[in-house]
């Protein structure tokens, strides 16, 4: 039974709990086990909160043998889960990835964290990231690297990394993590997961303000779209003060993922300038997918993104995220000490915040021509643990930019994006491909992206013990 469990989703497994099939408590030893039998082997938890998951477990289990199996429950009570060590939980750590600050002990909960509370969620502890959230892949000094669960000699990505590992080894259903220049994406590219960055100001950063100019959004990883959609539902929605905000969508987008989708022009590309094409792996997975799409009666187009003009802007802004964390250099990774190093002036800073909005209303713009983009996740094979430890921080960085370089493309023009898994490489690897939609429509891209699921059923598991 137990592995039949793990094998579900979070919304099939919040089903069982809601007809007692199974209890919060039950399922919550269970998950808390396997992290305690398996993770030292994935590293993907830097905090394990076995006592208060068990207690709010125990609570929950008691509140559900007094109610009728007809009663109205919060859509996940008692389904386990896990916030990124980047977003604060009153009473748990808090180190943004810095070693130094494992005893910095949150004094409050972010509003996503809330949300997830009154969603039913139990909180299992917090998922690793990259340092500051610095990078795309997990691997920072003090803490033990965070592996692919498919294949332990590569990274799980980042910066959510730890988050999209626990769920592709089947340590909790379903994981909250953030994308400020792929950070959801490239990890759910890596384990083979749905990752969802959403649009610019739809979830909120309350009660903390956001920097870096709205590059970077909350949002979620899981194994099916419509996991995904139920709780981008649950952690959407405007907070006072938010410096941007969208108007909620006419039905929920758990509904949208029901609904199905008209015929969509789609625009594909298997290249970025000025990288060049992806490796034929990733080429395969968009050209294979914009088949199976213009079977579905969809109207599919080549075009070849040109990203020439944003990266100058781009990494200027993502360079100077190290600096506003304000954490001693002394405390940083080398990596990150670079970066501190080279983060320019505010000056500087600003000018690149203009031109990115520049170039970002210019890729708003092409969407007048389509409803979709379909790209590749990434260009070439994820690296392997270690692999880029050693080099010069600016050859790590122009490595960094050119394997995930489809992704900033939503972070800078804050469209909604989310990646699909497809299949394996050679290695085991997970593949996939990511859909970029219209401003603030989140609602088309579930929908296709459900149905693609329908037709190419993704079923990745990681099969370990």
């Amino acid at each position: 039974m137990s592995d039949e469990l793990l094998q579900k989703s979070a919304l099939e497994l919040a089903q069982l709990i809601r007809t007692k099939q199974i209890s919060p408590l039950e399922l919550t030893h269970l998950y808390l086990d396997r992290i305690e039998k398996f993770d030292f082997q994935i590293g993907s938890f830097v905090h394990v909160a076995g006592e208060s998951a068990l207690a709010t477990a125990s609570i929950q289990t008691e509140q559900l043998s007094q109610i009728a199996a007809t009663a109205e429950l919060p859509p996940f009570f008692g389904v386990p889960t896990a916030i990124k060590d980047l977003n604060a939980v009153a009473g748990m750590p808090v180190s943004y990835g810095v070693a130094a600050l494992q005893g910095n002990i949150a004094q409050y909960d972010e509003g996503i964290v809330t949300r997830m509370k009154m969603a039913g969620f139990i909180l299992l502890g917090k998922t690793a990231t990259s340092q500051l959230g610095s990078f795309p892949y997990t691997e920072n000094p003090g803490f033990l690297p965070t592996r692919n669960p498919f294949n332990r000699d590569y990274t799980a990505g980042g910066s959510s990394g730890g988050a999209a590992a626990a769920v592709a080894a089947g340590f909790c259903p379903i994981a909250q993590g953030s994308d400020g220049g792929g950070s959801i994406r490239t990890p759910a590219g890596c384990c083979g997961l749905v990752g969802i960055k959403p649009s610019r100001g739809r979830v909120s950063y309350a009660p903390v303000g956001e920097f870096q100019s709205g590059i970077a959004a909350n949002g979620t990883l899981s194994k099916t779209v419509a996991d995904g959609a139920a709780l981008l539902t649950v952690i959407s929605g405007y907070t006072t003060g938010d410096p941007y905000w969208l108007p909620d969508p006419p039905f929920s987008f758990l509904e949208a993922t029901q609904r199905g989708v008209k015929p969509l022009r789609i625009a594909f590309s298997t290249s970025i300038s000025p990288f060049g094409e992806a490796a034929s792996v990733y080429k395969n997975a968009v050209l294979e997918t914009a088949k199976i799409l213009e079977g579905m009666g969809h109207h599919l187009t080549e075009y070849s993104p040109d990203l020439q003009a944003l990266i100058p802007p781009f990494r200027r802004i993502w360079q100077a995220g190290t600096a506003a964390a304000a954490i001693p250099r002394e405390l940083l990774s080398p990596l990150n000490q670079w970066l501190l190093d080279n983060s320019g002036s505010a000056g500087e800073y600003l000018q690149a915040v203009q031109q990115m909005h520049v170039i970002s209303r210019q890729i708003v713009a092409m969407f007048d021509n389509f409803d979709v983009l379909l790209l590749p996740i990434f260009l070439h094979q994820p690296p392997r643990i270690g692999e880029w430890e050693n080099l010069p921080p600016e050859e790590a960085v122009n490595r960094m930019i050119a394997w995930i370089a489809p992704s900033p493309i939503a972070n800078a023009s804050g469209l909604p994006a989310i990646a699909l898994p497809t299949g394996l490489d050679s290695q085991g690897l997970p593949v996939g491909i990511q859909l970029v939609g219209k401003p603030a429509d989140e609602i088309t891209l579930l929908g296709l992206s459900a149905q693609l699921e329908a037709a190419n059923p993704f079923g990745l598991t990681a099969n370990f013990k």
